[in-house]
C-alpha cells in the first residue's frame, strides 16, 4: 500500500492508503456497530475519520 495522506505526522493516526488494486484503504477510529442503527455485514468494520483527511485524499487523488 501507498500512502495518500494523513491527518499528522509520524505515528499511528487516521490515514488513507493506495492499493494495487485501485482501491484506498482507511484507518481510522473504530466505530461499534451496536453502538448506532447500522446493520454491518460480516468482514466489514465501521471506522471514523476526519472530515479533513477525505478532503485531502479526494484533492491527492485527482
Amino acid at each position: 500500500m501507498t500512502l495518500v495522506t494523513t491527518v499528522c505526522g509520524p505515528g499511528s493516526c487516521p490515514t488513507v492508503y493506495r492499493t494495487d488494486r485501485n482501491t484506498l484503504v482507511v484507518q481510522g477510529y473504530t466505530v461499534a456497530s451496536d453502538s448506532v442503527d447500522i446493520d454491518v455485514p460480516a468482514g466489514e468494520q465501521l471506522v471514523e475519520i476526519p472530515m479533513e483527511l477525505l478532503e485531502a485524499a479526494m484533492r491527492s487523488t485527482e
